[in-house]
């Protein structure tokens, strides 16, 4: 919503502006999809690797002792 109001205020002070920014978006947005995409893929590739190295540690750890 906040940002609906700052492109508003843009368009009453600056309209080609505004209007170039409202063509553009979408642009922009398909250009650093691809970049969007690899980042979730590494972080996923990231995020087993560090499953891989601690599982040792948590299979020693076990349930440990608990006070029921």
């Amino acid at each position: 919503m906040f940002s609906f109001l700052l492109w508003c205020l843009l368009l009453f002070f600056c309209w080609p502006l505004a209007l170039l920014a409202l063509v553009l978006y979408p642009v922009v947005w398909l250009l650093i999809l691809p970049f969007r995409i690899v980042g979730i893929a590494v972080d996923g590739v990231l995020e087993f690797i560090k499953a891989i190295i601690l599982l040792p540690a948590r299979v020693l750890r076990g349930r440990g002792l608990t006070a029921d």
